[in-house]
């Protein structure tokens, strides 16, 4: 199984990469995600975070209030260096054990020929970067990224708040083995992605998600307008 890190910072289209890649047949493993579910109450990291931030973070159950833990954790680039020091750990842990044999074999399903991993904050895993075949970058400008963040609905604030916390795009570049420019719309990004697996000879399926499909028939149509 090839295994590709895929990095990249907020809105930069990371995201949607690894979904279609998931949509085409790739095992996908989102580390925020795959986070959150670790946050079972009464787990050693639960309590790790409500000492950290409160107990106001969790609800009565003992389960991490999500909302309350992102408002206290980014609310400056301390508190979210401190969320990751209590967190990342434990992810690295569980994700070396996933893509481990037998383990990423019986999780992905013996037809899956890739797996993808999201990571959100790329420098605090370059040493686990070993346990990929490649990295790839997602790469686009920040004020393209605000822009599509604000269209999404998130605060300037909050866009401004996680920025300045990530690496700028050409430290994020230098930490990749391969780079994939969104600066363009989707059917650019998914087309070079499509030219990424080619590239390294990786079968993929058609399309599960029906928007994916759409795009790939408005592609070749425009293709055809392009040569009629």
């Amino acid at each position: 199984m090839f295994t590709a890190f895929f990095i990249g910072n907020i809105a930069s289209g990371k995201s949607l990469a690894t979904r279609y890649l998931a949509s085409r047949g790739a095992w996908r493993i989102d580390l925020d995600d795959l986070a959150k579910s670790l946050y079972e109450p009464e787990s050693e990291i639960v309590k790790e975070l409500a000492c950290a931030f409160g107990m106001h973070i969790l609800d009565e159950d003992g389960c991490i209030i999500t909302s309350e833990l992102a408002h206290s954790a980014f609310c400056d680039s301390e508190h979210t260096e401190l969320l990751n020091q209590i967190v990342h750990p434990h992810v690295k842990e569980r994700l070396a054990r996933m893509l481990v044999p037998p383990v990423c074999c019986a999780a992905s399903g013996s037809s899956s020929s890739l797996a993808v991993v999201e990571i959100s904050v790329p420098k605090s895993f370059v040493d686990i970067f070993d346990l990929a075949d490649e990295v790839v970058a997602i790469s686009a400008p920040e004020e393209l990224r605000r822009e599509r963040a604000l269209s999404r609905g998130m605060q300037l604030k909050d866009f401004d708040a996680r920025s300045q916390a990530q690496p700028s795009e050409d430290e994020l570049c230098s930490l990749a083995d391969y780079v994939i420019e969104n600066a363009d719309d989707m059917a650019g990004l998914l087309s070079a992605i499509d030219a990424w697996a080619e590239h390294h000879d990786i079968a993929l399926k058609e399309p599960s998600d029906a928007s994916f499909r759409l795009q790939g028939v408005q592609d070749k149509l425009g293709a055809a307008r392009e040569r009629a």
